[in-house]
């Protein structure tokens, strides 16, 4: 490990040490420059807890209305509704990474500088992704970021750190950009005990002195009265930015500096609580680390734990990594909500599409193939089914159309398809339905429309064939979007075999010095970036799903088309 490396984890323990932090079971060390800083197994603890933070010393929306330095201006524009819970953390990231004299540098200098997240992809990486819903969400994203930055972030920052006595130091986007990244690649939903966030009483939890808090010095009654109205003033914004209340749970976005360093698996061997009481930890108020492994530790061997199940598109955006070959990737499908209005008889489709709460898009997780006609065997034995369809339990009012044979092996979402019905109708079809809903209503109007209504009229009228027609339509120009300018599946799938990973410049040199100028041109190998790489995996899991579910909307397709001309002439 670098020395720069080994004396910044050494100035961070220290600092953790002082803010009540305990390593119990395990070590932080740095991985590499990819990965960055972990979280290994040192010694074998009865318990399995392997670390315990206080919540003192968590990152939240709270945290910033009560900073010295940053709270008064926030608490003001956040009770005018400025800016939300998630803006107010970003804004403490970028201030305390530019204040010079920062009680969070030790933190702070321990997290990564840039990110494998597409919002720091270069031109040329960018354009990998071309095709894909994650280039255009990652071209959107830039740009609501930059107008927040120009808009609000730029010059409240250039304020704050004013009122620290900085009037020099210059603020730049990317320093916003980082703490965004950092925000959306570290934070975790916290589970606060009630009695935390809505102290009871007016007791000072005061083990240690927080962290972004200056001791008080001063003695005399008026600091008295200050400090009084800060606790007041405190509890107040606490209530302010809860997301949601239970009995005796208050879920909080939050970072939590040390577990924060636990890097993502699939099968983790460890998981985070809260410990409210101390019961577990002996620390009231605190989060701990605890292995989920059946058996002793190996000495070094990393902690991980779960990020959830996530598809690459999702970990590529937020996190900078994917998954080779991801069983929880997933595709997104869509119709074009601008397309609406150039379809025959827009209005009357469109006012159906509003009874029914249409959704114009769906998420078509991967182990949805498993229940279709192309099985993929993905899922295991006794796992959940996360992405089972749920088919319209009543089919026919009058019993003139039959459930169609495939019903219980079509994968597509129904709230999609009965969408795609809506938009498909032909002329004849709008006048069968309105006709239907007209006779339900009944003349004076006795009765409301429910959505399942106009979906089971739809549905009788028009059956499945037009939209799956219709869908097929979407999946083949989807796949044409992701192919031009990048070719086939097999294409990426022969890039990622011939590909050598540089993580870093110091790589990419080291890699030439010993291949050689003649075999880095050769076909047999090419050097690529990280996040070149990174997009090609996800790319090619893009192309690879819309061609199965292409295959799978194919078939129930001709079979839908078959049964419909056999009922015609039955």
């Amino acid at each position: 490990m670098a020395t720069s490396e080994e004396a910044k984890l050494e100035t961070f323990l220290q600092w953790l040490q002082a803010n009540g932090f305990h390593l119990r079971g395990c070590k932080i060390k740095y991985c590499d420059s990819r990965k960055g800083f972990g979280i290994f197994s040192d010694q074998h603890v009865s318990d399995g807890i392997l670390l315990v933070v206080p919540l003192d010393l968590a990152i939240t929306p709270m945290r910033v209305l009560q900073d010295p330095l940053i709270g008064p201006e926030c608490r003001e524009l956040f009770e005018e509704g400025d800016v939300d819970d998630r803006f107010l953390m970003m804004l403490l990231l970028t201030v305390e990474r530019l204040r010079k004299n920062s009680l969070w540098k030790p933190y702070l200098d321990m997290l990564p500088t840039t990110f494998g997240n597409s919002l720091w992809f270069s031109d040329d990486e960018l354009e990998e992704l071309r095709g894909t819903t994650l280039y255009r969400a990652t071209e959107l994203q830039k740009k609501s970021l930059m107008s927040l930055y120009e808009t609000k972030a730029k010059a409240l920052v250039k304020k704050l750190l004013s009122l620290d006595g900085d009037m020099e130091t210059e603020v730049c986007f990317e320093d916003f950009l980082w703490a965004n990244s950092v925000f959306w690649s570290r934070a975790l939903n916290i589970p606060f005990p009630r009695s935390y966030v809505f102290p009871e009483t007016q007791e000072v939890h005061d083990s240690h002195v927080p962290v972004n808090r200056r001791p008080e010095t001063s003695t005399d009654g008026e600091d008295d009265d200050k400090r009084s109205q800060v606790k007041k003033s405190d509890t107040q914004t606490k209530e302010m930015t809860c997301n949601s209340m239970q009995a005796e749970t208050v879920w909080v976005e939050g970072l939590v500096p040390g577990i924060d360093f636990c890097n993502h698996d699939l099968k983790p061997i460890a998981t985070w609580e809260v410990d409210g009481t101390g019961l577990t930890t002996g620390v009231p108020f605190s989060m701990y680390l605890v292995s989920a492994a059946q058996s002793p530790l190996q000495t070094d061997r990393e902690i991980t734990i779960s990020y959830g199940n996530k598809g690459n598109e999702e970990l590529l955006y937020l996190y900078g990594f994917v998954i080779d070959d991801n069983t929880d990737d997933y595709l997104m499908v869509h119709y074009p909500s601008e397309a609406i209005n150039s379809i025959s008889f827009s209005e009357s489709k469109i006012q159906l599409l509003e009874v029914q709460n249409a959704e114009m898009r769906c998420l078509l997780p991967k182990t949805l193939l498993d229940h279709g006609f192309f099985p993929l065997g993905i899922q295991k034995n006794g796992e959940n089914n996360k992405g089972q369809v749920d088919r319209i339990c009543s089919y026919s009012w009058s019993g003139q159309r039959k459930t169609p044979s495939y019903a219980n092996k079509l994968v597509f979402p129904e709230k999609f398809l009965t969408t795609l019905r809506t938009i498909a109708m032909q002329e004849d079809e709008l006048f069968k339905v309105s006709s239907m809903l007209e006779e339900l209503v009944g003349p004076d109007g006795e009765r409301q429309l429910s959505d399942t209504d106009v979906q089971s009229a739809i549905w009788e009228v028009c059956g499945d064939s037009g939209a799956l027609q219709l869908l097929v339509d979407l999946l083949r120009v989807k796949l044409t979007d992701l192919e031009e300018g990048s070719g086939t599946e097999e294409s990426d799938l022969d890039l990622l075999k011939k590909a050598i990973i540089i993580d870093s410049p110091k790589d990419e040199k080291q890699c030439k010095n010993n291949t050689g100028p003649m075999e880095n041109e050769s076909e047999e190998q090419k050097l690529m970036s990280r996040n070149k790489w990174s997009a090609i995996v996800y790319r090619r899991g893009q192309k690879q799903l819309t061609r199965l579910f292409l295959k799978e909307a194919e078939h129930a397709l001709q079979i839908s088309l078959d049964e419909e001309e056999f009922n015609v002439h039955s």
